[in-house]
């Protein structure tokens, strides 16, 4: 089983480069638990996001901000024993590099020493200029992430598309060509429109990786549990769902309720 696992050819920067390169693009999903990523690792999946939205999706919470530095390094552990093949990044959650490039270094070490993941993800361009380039100092393959950046919600105020008035794109262009020049191997962009994302491919050439970021990108990704339909209530025109496991599960719940109740299981098969 050991050799068969040391056969398969890891994802890695250079191979997503690569892709990009050879015009092949490139799937990413979130994943939260061993479980998961362990089957969309199976699937084939290429890049494994162990996003902040573990705070919405596994959490409960409204946003993003709740979730600490531990509680992102405990779901990172759980994904990466699950994973054989694609490349794991992890978010660094809010309040754990803004304004000081210090503690960014710190958390992006902890991260990548406690759970084996391959490199972190930071919101921002400029703004954080100074913790990506300390970051990746130490080695430690970094991802950018522009557009709608979900950590600084309660200053948009709003999750609407974001860059559509010609200042924020000309600062979105600007940090994306910043966001190479200092290193990122990547750039995830959400929910921007079509065409700037198109610019932005133009002035760039490290992969892009989209969510409602439209046909443009190298790359997309979604949130698992959005793409299986296990959540309900969020319904943005970028998102496919690909099944509906919320009632699917609720279905298979509510018939074993009922054998259980009406002494149907256990049968007589299903004991010893």
């Amino acid at each position: 089983m050991s050799t068969a696992k040391n056969s398969i050819k890891k994802v890695t920067t250079h191979r997503l480069q690569e892709m990009k390169d050879e015009g092949e693009k490139i799937s990413m999903l979130t994943a939260y638990d061993f479980s998961m990523a362990r089957i969309i690792d199976d699937a084939g999946i290429d890049v494994i996001l162990v996003g902040d939205s573990a705070s919405n999706v596994m959490a409960g919470h409204e946003t993003t901000l709740p979730i600490t530095l531990d509680q992102m390094i405990y779901h990172a552990q759980s994904v990466v024993r699950g994973v054989n093949r694609a490349f794991v990044v992890v978010d660094l959650p809010f309040g754990t590099y803004q304004g000081n490039s210090k503690k960014a270094l710190n958390s992006a070490i902890k991260i990548m020493k406690e759970s084996g993941a391959h490199g972190v993800k930071l919101e921002g361009g400029s703004e954080v200029k100074d913790s990506i380039k300390r970051i990746l100092s130490a080695g430690v393959p970094v991802m950018g992430h522009l557009g709608l950046t979900p950590q600084s919600i309660y200053k948009f105020g709003t999750y609407t598309v974001r860059a559509k008035e010609e200042a924020e794109a000309s600062k979105l262009l600007s940090d994306a060509q910043l966001l190479e020049s200092i290193g990122c191997f990547g750039i995830v962009l959400e929910k921007i429109p079509a065409r700037l994302t198109r610019a932005v491919s133009e002035l760039v050439n490290v992969p892009l990786i989209g969510i409602g970021a439209g046909e443009h990108a190298d790359g997309q990704v979604l949130v698992l549990h959005d793409l299986l339909g296990i959540t309900k209530e969020f319904n943005p025109r970028f998102l496919r769902r690909y099944l509906n496991l919320f009632d699917d599960i609720k279905m298979g719940v509510e018939k074993y309720i009922k054998d259980v109740k009406s002494g149907d299981f256990p049968n007589e098969s299903e004991q010893y």
